[in-house]
Parts: C-alpha cells; sequence; structure tokens
C-alpha cells in the first residue's frame, strides 16, 4: 500500500480560543503581578511607633487574614504586619491622622498603568490577529480564498511503503501496464527522453467500466515510480461559493510543482470536466473549476516532471479543450479482463488466502466470464467466508464455484419454500432453457441448473459458459440465445398450457436483444445497415435512445415483435421434437434441485426412459399465484467476451 501522509488541519476557532486564553492569563495573572507593588511585612511595633509618629497614610485591616496593610504618609511604600489584641487600636489610628475606611489601593505609575492596560493588550491582540490571518490565507490556498480554508486542496499525499503497490499487483490489464510503464521509465530516466527531444505526455486518461482497477492502476504507477502521489476526487473540487474549487485546483498544483517528479490523480474527473453548454444559468463554480484546471495543465513548463493521471467512466462527458492533445494526451482504456486477465486476478487476490492445491483456476475464470477485477476479488472474499462458515481451513473448489452464484445471484434463500406446484413449473421452465440451448449449435454449454431460490429473487436458473473468449457474435448466434431465452415460457406452455410471472426477465432480455439486432446491428432486411438506435455511456451499462421518425419506430416494433415470435416457435418446436427428454430431465431437476452439466448431458446423450408426465390441473392456478418473479442476470449479447449466461 501507498502510506498517506497526514497533514494537520486545525479548524479556525482553535486559534481565535488560543488568543482568548492568552488574553485572559495575561488580565488574570500578568497585569495584578505587574502593577502590584512590594509590600513589606514588619512587627507590630513598627505600626505602633508609625501611628505614634503621625507617618501613617492609609491603613486597612483585613479580619479574615489577621493582618493589617498600611502605607507611609507620603503612600511610596506598603507594609504588612499580624494584628493583635488592641481594644485601642481604632483611638490609636484617629489620634494618627491615618486613613482607614476604605481599601488600600495599590496605585502605580499613570504612564505604567495606561501602557500595561491598553497598549500590551491591543498589541498582543493585533500579534495574533495577523499570525491567525497568515495561517487562514496558507489554509485557503491565496486571498482570495480565507473563509475557514474552503479553497485549501484537500487530496491526499502518498508516498511508498515497504509494501507498495506494484504493476505485478495489478493483474489482467497488460495493455494499460505497458502504456503506464513508459510514463514510470520517464520518472526515472528523463534525460534520455529529453536528449532527443521527445517530452512525455502531460496527461493521461484512465477510461473503463467501474471495478476494472483504474486508481490501483495510478497508485501502481507511483509506487513504480517511487515519487510522491496526490490524490483526489473530482467532485472534492466543486463548492458551495463560486472560486473555491478554482483555489483548490491553484493550491493542488501548486503542491506537486513543489514536490516534482510526482504523480497527480483526480479520480472521477467528470465531476468537474462535463462539457460547457453555452447556455445561460450553468453551474459557475464547475466551469470556473473546469477553466483553472485548463490553464494549470496548459501552463506546465516542458518536462517538469509532473504527471497528471485522471479516471472516469463516461469518457464521453468530458469537454473537448480537457481531452485535446497538450493537456490529455493519452487515453488508456482499462476493459474488462479476458480468460487469461480473470485467470491472472484471481490467482493475485488468492495470494492472501489458504487455497487446497487441487483448485482449477482456468475453469473459475470460464464460469466468471464478463467479471470485473472487484468482482474476481469480492469472489474470492465470498469463497474464504463460505470455508470460514463451514468450518474449514483452506478454500475448495466448490466454494469458488459457489462464490460466483452468491456473486452473480445472491445467496440461496432457505426460508422460501416453494410448492410441489410451483417446483414443477420451475423445474420444467429451466429445463426448457437448457434443452432449447443444447439441441442448438453455436451454443454455449450448460454448466449447472438449479431450482434452489437465490436472494435477488430468481427462482431458478440455467448458467451457460463459453469455452472461451468470445469477442464477435454472428446473427445466428443472437437468434439462438433469443431462443434459448423463450424455452423456459415454451416448456410451460408445452407441459401446462399456460404461462407463469417467471419469464418476465427473459422477456425483458430478449426483446432488448432482438430490439439491438435491428437498430443497432443491422440484421433486418428492412433497414439494411441504418442505425435506429444511439448508446451513451457504455461503460455505465450503456444508455441507449431512438433516432428515427415515428413511422419507422412503429415499423420497428412490428420487426421486434417478429423476430422473438420466430424464435418462440422454433423453441416450441425443439421441445416438442424432444419432449421425452424434456419429461426425464425435469423429473430429475425436480428431485435433485440441482443438475451439473455433466450430469445434464448424460442424461441427454442415453435412451429415452419412459415419461413422466406432470399433472397439467395441478400447475395452473398455482404457477399464477407465484408473483415473484425470476431475476436473470442475462448479459447483453454485444460483441464483447464470452459471458455467462443465466436464464430462468
Amino acid at each position: 500500500m501507498m502510506n498517506e501522509v497526514k497533514r494537520s488541519k486545525k479548524p479556525i476557532i482553535f486559534y481565535y480560543v488560543i488568543v482568548l486564553l492568552v488574553l485572559l492569563l495575561f488580565n488574570f495573572l500578568a497585569m495584578p503581578w505587574m502593577l502590584q507593588r512590594q509590600v513589606q511585612e514588619v512587627d507590630y511595633s513598627k505600626f505602633l511607633q508609625m501611628a505614634e509618629d503621625k507617618d501613617l497614610g492609609q491603613v486597612e485591616v483585613q479580619q479574615e487574614d489577621n493582618e493589617i496593610l498600611f502605607t507611609n504618609k507620603d503612600g511610596t511604600a506598603i507594609y504588612k504586619t499580624g494584628m493583635m489584641p488592641d481594644p485601642n487600636l481604632v483611638q490609636t489610628l484617629k489620634d494618627s491622622g491615618a486613613k482607614f475606611e476604605g481599601e488600600i489601593i495599590q496605585q502605580t505609575d499613570p504612564i505604567l498603568s495606561f501602557l500595561l492596560t491598553w497598549v500590551v493588550p491591543i498589541a498582543i491582540f493585533i500579534l495574533l490577529e495577523r499570525y491567525i490571518t497568515k495561517k487562514m490565507m496558507d489554509n485557503a490556498g491565496g486571498p482570495n480564498a480565507m473563509m475557514f480554508g474552503m479553497g485549501k486542496s484537500n487530496a491526499r499525499v502518498y508516498v511508498k511503503s515497504s509494501e507498495g503497490i506494484k504493476f505485478s499487483d495489478v493483474a489482467g490489464e497488460d495493455e494499460a501496464k505497458e502504456n503506464l510503464a513508459e510514463v514510470v521509465d520517464y520518472l526515472h530516466n528523463p534525460r534520455k527522453y529529453q536528449d532527443i527531444g521527445a517530452s512525455m505526455p502531460k496527461g493521461i486518461l484512465l477510461v473503463g467500466p467501474p471495478g476494472t482497477g483504474k486508481t490501483m492502476l495510478a497508485k501502481a504507477v507511483a509506487g513504480e515510480a517511487n515519487v510522491p502521489f496526490f490524490s483526489m476526487s473530482g467532485s472534492e473540487f466543486v463548492e458551495m461559493f463560486v472560486g473555491m474549487g478554482a483555489s483548490k485546483v491553484r493550491d493542488l498544483f501548486r503542491q506537486a510543482k513543489e514536490k516534482a517528479p510526482c504523480i497527480v490523480f483526480i479520480d472521477e474527473i467528470d465531476a468537474i470536466g462535463e462539457k460547457r453548454g453555452g447556455q445561460y444559468g450553468g453551474n459557475d463554480e464547475r466551469e470556473q473549476t473546469l477553466n483553472q484546471l485548463l490553464t494549470e495543465m496548459d501552463g506546465f513548463e516542458e518536462n517538469i516532471g509532473v504527471i497528471i493521471l485522471a479516471a472516469t467512466n463516461r469518457p464521453e462527458s468530458l469537454d473537448p479543450a480537457l481531452t485535446r492533445p497538450g493537456r490529455f494526451d493519452r487515453r488508456v482504456p482499462v476493459e474488462l479482463p479476458d480468460l487469461k486477465g480473470r485467470e491472472e486476478i484471481l490467482k493475485v487476490h488468492a495470494k492472501k488466502v489458504r487455497m487446497e492445491d487441487d483448485v482449477d483456476f482456468g475453469k473459475i475464470a470460464r464460469m466468471a466470464s464478463g467479471a470485473s477485477g472487484a468482482e474476481l476479488a469480492n469472489i474470492i472474499n465470498e469463497a474464504a467466508l463460505r470455508a470460514v462458515r463451514d468450518g474449514r481451513h483452506a478454500v475448495t473448489q466448490s466454494d469458488l464455484e459457489e462464490s460466483i452464484e452468491v456473486v452473480i445471484a445472491g445467496y440461496q434463500k432457505k426460508n422460501a419454500i416453494l410448492t410441489d406446484a410451483e417446483k414443477k413449473v420451475v423445474a420444467y421452465h429451466e429445463i426448457g432453457h437448457a434443452l432449447v440451448a443444447a439441441k442448438q449449435s453455436n451454443s454455449a454449454p450448460v454448466q449447472k441448473i438449479t431450482i434452489i431460490p437465490r436472494t435477488s429473487g430468481a427462482l431458478g436458473y440455467t448458467m451457460q459458459v463459453d469455452e472461451g473468449n468470445h469477442y464477435l457474435v454472428s446473427q445466428e448466434e443472437l437468434e439462438n440465445k433469443i431462443a434459448t431465452l423463450t424455452g423456459g415460457r415454451a416448456a410451460e406452455e408445452l407441459v401446462f398450457h399456460s404461462a407463469s410471472t417467471g419469464a418476465s426477465n427473459d422477456i425483458e432480455q430478449a426483446t432488448k436483444l432482438a430490439r439491438a439486432m435491428i437498430s443497432r446491428y443491422g440484421m433486418s432486411e428492412d433497414f439494411d445497415m441504418v442505425a435506429m438506435e444511439n448508446v451513451t455511456n457504455q461503460y455505465l451499462g450503456g444508455d441507449s435512445s431512438l433516432s428515427c421518425s415515428f413511422e419507422t419506430q412503429t415499423l420497428l416494433d412490428k420487426k421486434v415483435v417478429e423476430l422473438v415470435r420466430m424464435e418462440h416457435q422454433k423453441a416450441l418446436k425443439i421441445l416438442q421434437d424432444n419432449i421425452g427428454k424434456l419429461h426425464e430431465l425435469a423429473k430429475y431437476l425436480y428431485e435433485h434441485e440441482t443438475i451439473t452439466g455433466e450430469e445434464f448431458m448424460k442424461i441427454l446423450n442415453t435412451p429415452v426412459q419412459v415419461p413422466t408426465v406432470v399433472a397439467e390441473s395441478e400447475s395452473n392456478t398455482e404457477s399464477e399465484n407465484n408473483a415473484e418473479s425470476e431475476n436473470s442476470t442475462e448479459a447483453d449479447a454485444d460483441t464483447s467476451s464470452g459471458k455467462v449466461n443465466l436464464q430462468k
């Protein structure tokens, strides 16, 4: 890890309290001591002698302390003596002409008294006020940002520790590490780049889906380069008062220049780097912050040794002035890992966990297709937690396989008890998915089928796992996927002559896939290679919007319905042709609740046994009462790597 350098931050009230304490101490302790004259202790006979000589000026009898304070005639000296039993004391004082009706006022020189009472406290207050003002300006980053340190950059500063993050700790992103290794080499050996006239990019933008390790890559660069690392989130620049964010940007870059060579990392830079619009009434604070950031990045001297790294999930939303050459010169994609990358990531995280020797990380990587680095780390952790719950001292293969299902579909619902009729409906539904998938070519093999309810809401699911990486998806494969999605409802209609609410997620996924084929992938003769849909935020799930006329949208909807209906009919025909296997597999799943891919294929390839027909009247009413939808995490069939397909 990188050790964060903590900077002391005292609230401004702290300094005011210090001023108040100093003034109180001065007035209550220092002033009386400075104004008080020296009191001489004498015996009682001295007091009587001065009274007889009529040399007493003012006398104060302190009954509580059993003392007598008195001054000489001129008032230049103060004396103190103990009281003695003397009934003639009052008469003696009268005869001496002394004043004894009030307290002795310990006077001093008027000029000294004025200086100590007024001038000295005011001078102390002014000096402390100037000190506090300077501290506030230092905290705020300038004279325009002095309100409670709001203009001060609160970037966290890290230095390399003995266990710093290195590139070896970041697996599955070889291309990104290769791009960033050049930055590390420049920070180590800038001379060889300067000799040839090359300059390192001032800014490097890391883009990719959440959880792919953008922040960890930035820290790994700092760990490899062994330089200070400033980390700050984009949202931390935005303040309530206009100008505070710009002041924070100035202060951040001032600190970076002082500690160069160093790395400045701004996470979620889209919080301040969004495109500036032409309309009035925008967020002036965010726009001023962006303008200051543009100025600071463009104002760097050549080879100053400060590298700016930034991360975002929405690169398309950034202002073009921010992403132009000279500011963020290089864009480094940090994508979801492929099969080899997932296996390496699992091994990196497994180093921290006690594992059994026979764990097959390759199989786990195939099952976790489409998972990000953060999800893979969570899978390892869930497996370790499961091993502890079961009383084992090491993680087994079964723990890892179960943890994948926990991350994707949630924990098993132990309190969800299906009725007998509902259980049969779910069994036929899941076998319908698996059987349609198995009887089609170019379809991912079935890995597991279960009818155990999960906390995600799924009453059961069918898991399909591609054997390797899958970057392109053909039209035939997409059509087969739609047919597989409709296989669950087709099985219900074929056996029970009815439908249940369990296919709600299947319907949603099939419709989404069919619409994408026609509106985005150009897989329709009517529209040819014309895009009818635009997709934004590709790294955050992808928001789509139609860009065609209402008449075209109507035709598009008709084509989507025709495509889904055609694949639904294909699924019905496949199940009708294999009705015996449908009953046999559903009976096995109903009895065992879970079937592995090997068991499924073994039963499918053996001769048909005597079919077990489920009573239709037993299923219709019960299945319709089940309002709980089986949620699925069916992945969008885009041109990405092969994904784990879960169908209900």
